[in-house]
């Protein structure tokens, strides 16, 4: 459990905005006549996980176009879905967005505000990929799914009108991972001049222990020790799998990448393995924008509406990707 409080760190509108989850929690337990969820308990959570995010995904701006797409993979059909802001050009650069939630929940509406507002601040298209989610696909299904959604982009994106030639790849939490795995990837092809940046927020990359992982992750704030390992389980066909290169991110050779934007929370039991990234990416000669905000908790980006540092990141990771567009 997390040595340290978060309580008296939390900025004043993180603090409303997780009351606000709370009480949505309740309702929800209610509306479905459920008591206490054990973190293990799947089914259960991704009903709270899905009315949770539907509120906080309200007010979302509104696109040119958001259209759903779906393509034949090796791991069968996959959903996609682009969202073209109003003022895109065409061809549009294509930040190719791979959601969080642990590998175990998440979808296409669960991070559309996060989507459209990076569209909508960046003028780029967003493309949504809906991987298949753990434990009904083991590692490295939702890997392969996200390289199969960048392959599409290269093979067909002409198509509807995306420039496969300025690429971005991003992604919260174990979206982060998964983007640094489908670009190292991509440079193992040799495709991976394609991609000019990368948006990492709060991202997990290898780290087993950390001393963020041991000041924080308490019961008040989640992510605890008990938690991460029970993704893994659901991930993991067995514990030799987090040596994986697609999933320890860290243990491959960090040369040759493009731009990356690394953000991270100050109070994260992850947030030890930004920083490490940061780093060895530095190290081995490449740029980076590291940013760390304070007074927020891991998930904060969905919280736009109500936590001024959520719309601070997003605007400056659009920001980041107008600056890298050619």
């Amino acid at each position: 459990m997390g040595l340290l409080s978060i309580t008296p760190r939390l900025d004043p509108q993180m603090a409303h905005a997780l009351k606000i989850a709370a009480e949505l929690a309740a309702k929800t337990k209610e509306r479905h006549g459920l008591g206490e969820v054990a973190a293990t308990d799947l089914p259960n959570q991704r009903i709270l996980y899905n009315a949770d995010r539907e509120f906080w995904n309200r007010d979302a701006p509104e696109m040119g176009e958001s259209k759903d797409i779906t393509i034949d993979t090796a791991n069968g059909p996959l959903a996609l879905r682009l969202h073209r802001p109003q003022n895109a050009k065409s061809p549009s650069p294509v930040l190719i967005y791979l959601h969080g939630g642990g590998w175990i929940v998440g979808n296409l509406d669960t991070h559309a505000r996060i989507m459209r507002l990076l569209a909508e601040k960046s003028g780029w298209c967003v493309l949504g990929v809906d991987y298949h989610l753990a434990p009904e696909a083991k590692f490295p299904v939702p890997q392969e799914d996200c390289l199969a959604a960048a392959q599409w982009v290269i093979d067909q994106g002409t198509q509807h009108g995306l420039d496969a030639d300025r690429i971005a790849l991003g992604g919260d939490s174990a979206g982060g991972n998964m983007s640094m795995a489908t670009l190292l990837a991509l440079r193992a092809q040799g495709q991976h001049h394609r991609v000019k940046a990368a948006l990492l927020y709060y991202g997990s990359y290898g780290l087993r222990d950390s001393a963020s992982r041991r000041l924080w992750g308490g019961a008040e704030d989640g992510l605890s020790p008990q938690d991460l390992a029970f993704f893994r389980t659901c991930l993991m066909n067995s514990p030799e799998e987090m040596s994986d290169l697609r999933f320890d991110i860290l243990a491959n050779p960090l040369n040759d990448l493009p731009p990356l934007y690394i953000l991270d929370v100050a109070m994260d039991p992850l947030a030890d393995d930004s920083v490490a990234l940061a780093q060895a990416v530095q190290e081995a000669g490449g740029t980076v924008d590291y940013r760390r905000v304070e007074g927020v908790l891991h998930g904060f980006l969905h919280m736009s509406g109500h936590v001024d540092a959520a719309m601070t990141a997003l605007t400056e990771g659009a920001a980041f990707l107008r600056h890298h567009a050619q």
